[in-house]
This record gives structure tokens, C-alpha cells and sequence, in this order.
């Protein structure tokens, strides 16, 4: 049952953004980082905090399942994604320029390994002779990766963090299911 921390906590994630953002007549999810929503004063930092936490939770216990079910670093990926992201929870922004820097490389490594997850199940995929899963993996991650990329090239950074993050977490959700509903003895 730790693959159900796959759907759990992208689903609390983006639950978290969906809602605080909505409410937020400041903000804007296609020019701010949904970090802006758990910055230090926010109105809206104990709801999206508890969306990261709800993630950095999931995530790990999620890795749990798949390195039960598929070979190769995926797991240790997804288990890292969620780390980076109790981080970023724990160096909220506006705190100090520092403490911003801090809160930056967490995001870093939480994007890069998140995108990674579905890019490394890929090749355990294509090595298990399941290329059409293994196709459908890395397309996601390519999509994800790309997306979060362009996060540093403009004024609509927090749209392209929020299709790759969501991106990502339909893979991440999609799998967990597929744990989930796979008998005991399967594999991905």
C-alpha cells in the first residue's frame, strides 16, 4: 500500500496550488512560482506548506513501492524528488536572500529528479520488453523536463513550473495506480 503515497501527495500538491492560488487576488499562476504561495508572509504559506509536506511525504513512500516493482534508479529519483521538496517547505521564500538561494537549489533538485523518474523508468521499461510503456514514460519526462527548463526563461515561468510539475505528477499518479491494481507478484 506505499504506492498509494503517489497518488496521495502530487494529488494534495496540486490540490494545494489549485486552491491557494485561486484565492490569491495577487497572484498570478502563469507569472509566480507556486512557492510565492508558501512564502513567508502569505496568506495562503500553512495550506501550501502542507500541500509540499503532503508531497515530500508521498513521494519517498511511493519510491518504496516502485523500486518494489521495477528495476533500476527510478525509485531513488522519485525518493529524492520528494526530499527536495520537504526542502523547499523548510526555506520558505522571503525569508533571506540566503535563505531564498536555499529554497532555489531544493527546487532545482526537486525538478530535476522528478522529471528524471519517469525518464529512468523508461529504460527499466524498455529493458522489461514493455516498449510501449517505456515510450509513454519518457515522453513524460521529456515533456516535464522541457517544461520545467523553460521555468528559467521568462516571464511565464510559473506556467511552465505548473505543466511540468503537473506533467510529472500525472506520471507519478498514473504508476501508483498501476502498483496499486497490479497483484502482488507483478511488476510495472
Amino acid at each position: 500500500m506505499t504506492a498509494v503515497g503517489g497518488i496521495v501527495g502530487p494529488i494534495a500538491f496540486v490540490s494545494a496550488w489549485v486552491a491557494t492560488g485561486a484565492v490569491t487576488s495577487s497572484y498570478s499562476p502563469v507569472h509566480d512560482a507556486i512557492s510565492r504561495l508558501a512564502a513567508l508572509h502569505a496568506p495562503t504559506r500553512v495550506a501550501m506548506s502542507a500541500g509540499f509536506v503532503a508531497f515530500g511525504v508521498g513521494l519517498p513512500t511511493y519510491a518504496h513501492a516502485l523500486r518494489r516493482v521495477l528495476p533500476g534508479p527510478a525509485w531513488i529519483a522519485a525518493a529524492v524528488s520528494g526530499l527536495a521538496t520537504l526542502g523547499v517547505a523548510a526555506a520558505p521564500l522571503d525569508r533571506s536572500a540566503a535563505g531564498d538561494s536555499l529554497h532555489g537549489v531544493f527546487a532545482g533538485i526537486g525538478y530535476v529528479a522528478l522529471a528524471a523518474t519517469p525518464l529512468l523508468a523508461a529504460i527499466a521499461l524498455h529493458r522489461a520488453h514493455r516498449p510501449g510503456w517505456a515510450r509513454v514514460s519518457a515522453a513524460f519526462g521529456a515533456v516535464a523536463g522541457a517544461s520545467l527548463a523553460l521555468t528559467l526563461a521568462g516571464p511565464a515561468h510559473g506556467l511552465f513550473q505548473r505543466a511540468g510539475l503537473t506533467v510529472a505528477d500525472v506520471w507519478v499518479v498514473a504508476s501508483a495506480i498501476a502498483i496499486v491494481r497490479a497483484r502482488p507478484e507483478s511488476r510495472l
